[in-house]
């Protein structure tokens, strides 16, 4: 797919009238407030009354307001497997390679101390990992190290997405990253649901078909193929061949979202980018799972074409890089020496650097899946109306209960029972999962879930009472 880059037109400049053919147009009104009363919300951007971009403060205000209560909304890696001290082992690492490689003193300082490219000063270390990790063959040239993987996705849908006639549509439910990035840019989404396999090609053809309907361009799907976020869904091999045989067919982009591969357990199926063969997926990646959350260094892979007006070829890359030069200017390049220190550790193999963690994970599940079970009989569990998924890995699974999962039933389940979780209507961006609960299972010990486990059911049981 070659995409062409389109100068938008000049603005006409204003045309002057005659006094009786001028028609002044209504004047807004808007409150008044006193001088020095501060701004108004209602002037501010609209995407600031807009409830998702509330939501994950909601939960930090839960969490502080009730300390004593075990959580299972956040989805952070556990503590556990960070050692402080680890951070200079890993600069040196980073630096002795520079100069094996032969830095200078000079270009070493520099490669700390400075701003560096735009595009990021690890992208051969990220492109060697790809290929030994995921069978993922690009040029560095492809890559753009970003700060985590929210920033890459706010880069590629501010590129992709030209005007209110594009159309971004994302699996739903949806990990609100993207759809508040969307917000933020003023860009509406267009949600597909999810089934349980996680992809449904008739929904997402049909919901090409209502867009270009609508006369609008569809132009890319977001989707996290592997042990979603929230929902722990897995997409099948057989559902990613046709995924990447519709984008083909249809001229649609893949935006694959991928941070939680490396830290489940077993062997994971390929991701769509190791299957794409027409250049249809750009790859989002994060090392703030796998290597270290604080570093806030992600990536992304966008090797498609790009040909301007005089007939130039460039990378998507490349426009995602002018991009992100006005709005992080750079990513830290401390923070790249760390993950940089940490890929060559493993000379590249971040699935060796945490085989410790996906076994960790991976047990946390089981627990999880195991303590269901316990405080939810089957006879129990049918009267209730109580079901959930059994993902074979990542942080989340989805719960189905009996009454409203809301911001009221969870401050009720924090206050009396001690426990807090996350309402998925929180991720379904055209409305949902009214019903539903997230679990997370990535920050709490093996004992912390037994405990929050039964105090759940107590509250699951006396809500529904």
């Amino acid at each position: 797919m070659t995409l062409t880059g389109t100068a938008s037109a000049a603005q006409a400049g204003p045309h002057l009238v005659g006094a009786a053919d001028r028609t002044e147009p209504p004047v807004p009104v808007t409150p008044r407030r006193a001088a020095g009363a501060g701004l108004l919300k209602a002037e501010l951007h609209g995407s600031l009354q807009d409830p998702v971009l509330d939501t994950m403060n909601f939960l930090n205000e839960i969490t502080h307001r009730y300390p004593d209560a075990i959580s299972f909304a956040p989805g952070r890696p556990y503590d556990g497997f960070f050692r402080t001290e680890d951070i200079f082992g890993y600069l040196r690492r980073y630096l002795d390679h520079l100069e094996e490689g032969g830095a200078s003193p000079e270009q070493v300082r520099s490669a700390l101390f400075q701003y560096g490219p735009t595009s990021g000063q690890i992208r051969e270390l990220i492109a060697d990992s790809l290929r030994k990790d995921e069978g993922i063959t690009v040029a560095p040239e492809s890559v753009v190290v970003t700060v985590g993987c929210q920033e890459a996705m706010f880069l590629v849908v501010r590129a992709l997405i030209s005007g209110p006639q594009d159309a971004l549509l994302v699996s739903s439910p949806c990990y609100v990253g993207i759809t508040g990035a969307a917000r933020l840019l003023d860009v509406e989404v267009t949600a597909v649901e999810e089934d349980d396999d996680g992809f449904d090609p008739a929904r997402l053809q049909a919901a090409l078909r209502a867009e270009r309907a609508r006369g609008r361009r569809p132009r890319a799907f977001y989707v996290i193929p592997d042990h979603s976020n929230p929902s722990g869904r897995t997409m099948p091999l057989s559902a990613r061949h046709e995924l990447l045989e519709l984008a083909r067919r249809e001229d649609l982009l893949i935006l694959e979202d991928t941070p939680y591969r490396m830290v489940s357990p077993g062997r994971q199926l390929p991701t769509l980018k190791a299957l794409d063969r027409d250049r249809r997926v750009v790859h989002l990646g994060s090392y703030s799972k796998t290597l270290f959350p604080g570093a806030r260094v992600g990536f992304a892979v966008a090797d498609q074409s790009v040909v301007d007006d005089a007939g130039r070829t460039g990378l998507l890359a490349d426009e995602l890089t002018k991009i992100k030069s006005m709005v992080t200017v750079n990513t830290s390049p401390v923070s790249q020496a760390v993950a940089a220190g940490m890929l060559l550790s493993a000379d590249g193999r971040t699935s060796e650097l945490n085989a410790r963690a996906a076994a960790y994970y991976g047990d946390a599940m089981r627990v999880t899946l195991q303590e269901l079970e316990r405080s939810f009989p089957p006879g129990e569990r049918a009267r209730l109306g109580v079901r959930w998924n059994e993902p074979s890995g990542g942080f989340f699974l989805a719960v189905q209960v009996p009454f409203r999962a809301d911001n009221a039933a969870l401050t009720r389940s924090a206050e009396e029972f001690g426990v807090i979780w996350t309402p998925m209507s929180y991720f379904y961006p055209q409305g949902g999962g009214d019903d539903e609960i997230r679990l997370s299972v990535s920050y709490l010990t093996h004992q912390e879930i037994a405990d929050g486990m039964e105090r759940l059911a107590r509250f699951v049981k006396t809500q529904t009472a």
